[in-house]
Formats: C-alpha cells, structure tokens, sequence
C-alpha cells in the first residue's frame, strides 16, 4: 500500500492535490489549536495534556472535511470550512459571556438573542476578524491556485470518504489517549470544558447530537417505575423542617424578589471607601439573611433560578427546562398555592417570550405574568437591558396593592445586567480601577440596585401589605464570570484559585416578615432549597414528594449544596474539580476520600433530577399517589 501511495505522490495531479489538502486542514488546524488553546480557558495541567489538545481537532476536521466531499465536492468542503469557522466563532462568543459551550437545548433559545442587545456587542471585538482571514486563503487554495498546466483542485467523492473514515481511528485513538488522563470521559457531560479540553470542540457538538438523541427518548420510554429510585432516594434524605417555623407567616402575601447578577462578595464591601450595598447591608439586620446560600444555574441562568424556587428541582446541563421541558407536568410552587386559595404573578419588564416564560408560567400554574407590556416603559426610562429598577418597583408596587390576597408574586429585576451600563445620572459610585472594565461597570450597576430596593422597600413598609407579607430576596445568578479572576483578586486582594471562584458563586438570601426572628445563619444550602423554607413559612401541607431541597431554617438540616457541575459545598468540606478543600479556610486536603462521598452523592442526586424532568415523571405522580392509597386501604380493611 505505501509503495503505491509513493507511486502515486509521483504524479503531478495527484502530487498537487494532496498537498492541497494537507494545506487546507493544516490550517483550519491551527485555527482551532489557536482558539482551543488561546481562546477557552481549559486549564491545561501537564505536557500530555496540551498534546492531547494539540491532537484532538484532527478527527473533527477529517470527518467535516470528509462529508462536505461526499455532499458537493469542492463546494461541499468549502462549505463546511465557512460553517466550522461560523460554529468556532459562535463558540468564542458564547464563552465569552457564560464561559461554556454551545448546546443544541440553547439553540432552541434563540429567540433570547433578540433582547440580548448591549451584551453581544460588548463581547465582539475588533480582532475577531483575523479568525476568518483563513477562509480566503482556502478559497485560493480550492478554487484558484493553477500551477503551470495543472488541472484545478477537483476532489473525488471517494477522497471524502477515505477522508471520513480516516476520522474514525484518529477518534479512536484520540479518546484512548484522552482517558490515560480522565478515565470514563464521556460519562462527565456536565463537565463542557474538560470534554472540549480532550476531545476538542467540534467533537464534542458531534457528542452532544448523542446526547440529545438520548433525551428525547428518556421521555418517550420512561414510566412510572421509574419514579421509585427517586423517592427512595429522597425519604432516605427527609428531614424534619424546623417546626418552631411552621405557619409562622400562615396567609401571608409572599413577594419574592430575584435581584440580577448579585453575589454575596458585594455584601458589606466597599469601593474607594463606600459601600456597595449601604443599604441591603442595614436592611440584613432585619430579618434572616443567609451568607452561605449559593445559586445553582447553569445554561439557563435566570430562568434556572425560578425554576429551582418553584419546583425544588435541578435546572438542566444542558440548555435550559424553560424552553426544553416547558410542556413538562409539573406541580410547583404558584399551582400548590393557588389550591391554597393564593393569587399568583410574576413580575418581569422583559418580552414576555424571554426565556419561554408566557409559555412555562402557564405550566407551573401562575395566574398572571406582568411583562413588559404591562409596564409604562418608554425611552426616558429606559437604558441598557431595558426599564430600569426604580421604575419597575415603583409600578409593580402599585399593581400589588390591587392584588387579591393572599398573593404569591415574583418580581426579577433587570439593569444589573452585563454589561452593566448606566446613564450618567444613575451613577451614585464611581467605576472600579481593575484590569476589568465589566467589573468596574458592575460596581455602579449593583450600587444602583440597592438604591432601587431602598426606593421599593421603604414605600412597600409605608404601603398596607407590609404587615401581610414576607419578603424573599436572593441573588438569582452570578454577574462575574471566571473571565474576570485577575480583575476580581485585584479587587479583593486575594489570587482567585478553583476554591475563591466556587464560594464566588454565594449570592444573597434575605428573608424578612413577622415571625421571621432577626439572624444571620451560616447554614450551607442553595436555591433549591427556596420553596420547602417557604411552604414551611407559610405552614402549608405540601404534597409533591419530589423536591430536593430542604428547609433552611431545620436544625437538622442536611447540609449539602450541589451545584450543577457536580461540585458541592457542605458543613466542612468544598468539592470542585475532583479536588477537596476546607470549606471554612480553602485549605486543600490532600485525602481523596474526604470529598468522594460529596461528589457521589452530587452525581446521584443531579442524575436523579435529570430524570424527573427528561421522562416527565411528575405525570405519574397522581398515579403514585392512587396505588399508595389503595395499600393504605387494604391494610385498614386486614
């Protein structure tokens, strides 16, 4: 075979045609080695490491090479070159803003893009043109580079698919190699960045149509049995709520407020002297403020937040249930209380197809949802992502006070959002002096913020609901991603290792009403663990047995915070990465086993989850609920 490939090298044709393609994926090659290794942060740990990333576009440039032959020939795989380069850009772009990669769950979000606005061209930059200066010169190289007497470039469809199969070994051997550093690889699809550190990006969007082919049949083939692991799991987890706490705040109107993009590190902090939050900071002092409370998000970032406190269920890794599952049956928090005789509303001066929201609200039971149209927004109003806070509050605190009580309502508010831009007169702090200017922009944005909810806050106590509702404010996701490390240990003074950027991920949690004793608690929990607190507040028999949260207010609470990315946080220990570290000092502890319970039970619980909302199996719940009966009934009858 290789004394008639070196025959063949011998001919001019055939000689030319094979250097072309050397050429071509050459250097599409180093286009993704560039941005693969230059671009994503994909914290590259030894020498094999950073050869296996080297290696791994091959397989992916072959295989795309390879059916855009088979498709057009010389057209196809310039085709597919111009649409590799477009999903490497896209990519860029994405992990700019959310530092992850694309999934084909958020492609069906992209009437998002619509409203994203500011924050696309804020994340584009100049130089982004050099990463499609490659395309002309494999237009020249395809279609107008003649030598001499030279026939043109005209590939045969045999070629593309020697080219295909060549893919598959290089994916072979890619993989093999992969696992000599992470075993079982493909098992962590939560982990984006460690698939696309070892298999590369191109592979892992081919990984991820797997995927997704697997999800659409969990649904199809799933049935009531399968809801038994889940509730074996979850009785053998039950803990007491905290009965002191039951029906403390009983008939009380719940307004529950989910401030953007706020983490917990601007609480009690200063810039240049003065505090970012003055006014969240005095308000703390008034009710049950959590400074342990972590959110939970994922690809779906807001929308996660609501649907963790309203269901107690995990957000998905992929994409976001908003939009994937929102024909889904579920039993949340607005439907529960509603039975309960509450009205129910949301609250949000966005498109009312933001994140699916007109179509999920109506399956999780909310009587109303006040969008954008519903608020008088006009120009002068209006910056950044839209209406601005002072406004929204002052509105929405009118439309409640003609609400029917009890009532229900949550409110999201909107200009602390990247990239956290404000008209002049709304700048009550100065800018921030780091490296990063999304960071010194959000220190004025979050500064507003509080003044916002001061506005809000002081009219709502001066307003005749005051002594008929309990207050919900937490921090819905974080505002500074990992991007930002240097910038963010320059401002705390600190270098932002793996274990500073997971207890970053602390957002704020305040609760206030009558009932509610003044504390600051230090108890480790997370958004999931929003609705039983409030179903126990509000002394209120829920009935819908799969929840994985627990009351924040138990005495013996599990003290267990998952994340989305399998990590944890627990009484003594933080778990991230496979690393272990002390929770209270971010001292590493060198002993595996000390955190390998945590990720085994952060594995676990997060699969158990995924189940319930892929298979859609809270539709079997009644049935559940009928067999159960029907034992109790026989017993009695024995």
């Amino acid at each position: 075979m290789f004394s008639k490939f070196k025959k063949k090298m011998k001919d001019p044709a055939f000689k030319k045609k094979f250097w072309i393609y050397t050429a071509v994926i050459a250097i599409f090659w180093a286009k993704m080695s560039f941005v693969q290794g230059g671009i994503f942060t994909l914290d590259v740990e030894n020498a094999n490491e950073a050869a296996i990333l080297a290696f791994n576009p091959l397989s992916s440039i072959f295989l795309l090479f390879g059916v855009g032959i088979l498709l057009a020939g010389r057209k196809g795989l310039l085709g597919m070159y111009i649409l590799g380069s477009i999903l490497l850009y896209v990519n860029v772009l994405f992990y700019r803003e959310y530092h992850d990669f694309l999934t084909i769950p958020m492609l069906g979000q992209a009437a998002n893009l619509a409203g994203l606005g500011g924050s696309i061209t804020d994340i584009l930059s100049v130089t982004d043109i050099f990463l499609f200066i490659d395309i002309f010169a494999a237009v020249f190289l395809l279609f107008y580079l003649k030598p001499g007497r030279l026939q043109s470039f005209l590939p045969k469809r045999k070629e593309g698919l020697i080219l295909a199969m060549i893919a598959i070994p290089l994916f072979l051997v890619n993989l093999g190699w992969a696992q000599t550093e992470r075993t079982e690889l493909l098992q962590r699809a939560f982990d984006r960045n460690m698939l696309v550190k070892y298999i590369g990006v191109l592979n892992f969007h081919a990984y991820d149509i797997v995927l997704q082919g697997q999800t659409e049949a969990k649904k199809t083939f799933a049935d009531s049995n399968a809801l038994a692991p889940v509730l074996n799991y979850l009785n053998e987890k039950e803990t007491e709520p905290n009965r002191d706490m039951t029906g403390v705040a009983e008939g009380k109107n719940v307004i529950a407020i989910s401030l953007e993009s706020t983490q917990t590190f601007v609480v009690d902090n200063t810039l240049n002297g003065k505090e970012l939050t003055p006014y969240f900071n005095d308000l703390k002092e008034e009710g049950a403020y959590f400074s342990n409370f972590y959110h939970q998000v994922k690809q779906g970032r807001t929308s996660d937040s609501e649907f963790m406190l309203d269901n107690s269920l995990y957000g998905l890794n992929r994409g976001a249930a908003f939009f994937t599952h929102a024909g889904n049956e579920y039993q949340a928090t607005p439907e529960v209380l509603g039975e309960e005789g509450y009205t129910t509303s949301s609250m949000h001066a966005n498109d009312e197809t933001f994140w699916n929201r007109n179509v999920m609200y109506d399956s999780l039971g909310y009587d109303k949802f006040y969008s954008k149209e519903d608020y008088n927004v006009t120009e002068e109003k209006s910056y950044g992502w839209g209406y601005l806070d002072e406004y929204f509050f002052s509105e929405s605190l009118e439309k409640m006070e003609e609400m029917d009580q009890p009532f229900y309502n949550k409110m999201i508010t909107l200009t602390n959002h990247h990239p956290f831009t404000l008209p002049e007169d709304k700048k009550f702090i100065e800018e921030g002096n780091t490296s990063s200017e999304t960071l010194n922009h959000y220190f004025q944005t979050i500064r507003y913020q509080d003044e916002a909810l001061k506005q809000f806050v002081e009219e709502f106590k001066k307003s005749d609901l005051y002594d008929d509702t309990i207050l919900v404010i937490y921090g819905d996701h974080f505002g500074i991603s990992e991007n930002h490390q240097r910038a963010m240990g320059e401002y705390l003074d600190k270098d932002i290792n793996e274990y500073e950027q997971f207890q970053l991920q602390r957002v704020p949690l305040l609760m206030i009403g009558e009932g509610i004793e003044p504390q600051e608690h230090d108890t480790v929990g997370g958004q999931i663990d929003l609705r039983p607190t409030i179903m126990n507040l509000l002394g209120v028999e829920d009935e819908n047995p799969i929840q994985f949260g627990q009351d924040l207010f138990s005495k013996d609470r599990r003290e267990m915070m998952i994340t989305r990315d399998g990590n944890f946080a627990n009484e003594k220990y933080v778990g991230v990465n496979g690393n272990c570290y002390e929770r209270e000092t971010g001292e590493k502890v060198e002993s595996e086993q000390a955190c390998a319970p945590g990720f085994k039970e952060a594995e676990e619980e997060l699969a158990l989850s995924d189940s319930v909302v892929y298979g859609d199996l809270l539709r079997y719940l009644d049935e559940i609920k009928m067999i159960e009966e029907k034992d109790s009934s026989d017993k009695k009858k024995e």
